[in-house]
């Protein structure tokens, strides 16, 4: 099974950027996509970004799109997450998961994804 290990998280100034990283042991070639969910204190886990691994294909949620970017690298076994334009609502614990079946079209459904890693903090604050 594919386990999954977040870094990169710090404190950033509003507008600033960080680039978070999700390194995978074992191969996540049976998997559909990986993706990047995000939880904020007294919030639910909601998706950001995702990649397909057929094809790279890329998912963003309203709230990121524009501002992060998702990409692979499957020499390094990595995904990354580019977070610029960063906002003080950017503010969470976020998660890297693999997608492991898909019971929607909507590429965020949580329960679709497992192998969870134990996350990274990002926090955006002056």
């Amino acid at each position: 099974q594919v386990q999954l290990v977040e870094s990169g998280g710090g404190l950033a100034q509003p507008g600033g950027s960080l680039r978070l990283s999700c390194t995978y042991s074992g191969s996540t070639f049976n998997y559909f996509a990986t993706g990047w969910f995000r939880q904020a204190p007294g919030k639910e886990r909601e998706g950001v970004a995702s990649i397909s691994t057929s094809d790279d294909t890329t998912d963003y949620s309203d709230s990121v799109k524009g501002r992060f970017t998702i990409s692979r690298d499957n020499a390094l076994n990595t995904v990354y997450l580019q977070m610029n334009s960063l906002k003080p609502e950017d503010t969470a614990v976020y998660y890297c998961a693999v997608r492991w079946k898909v019971n929607s079209n909507y590429p965020f459904y949580i329960t679709d994804y497992g192998s969870w890693g134990q996350g990274t903090q990002v926090t955006v604050s002056s």
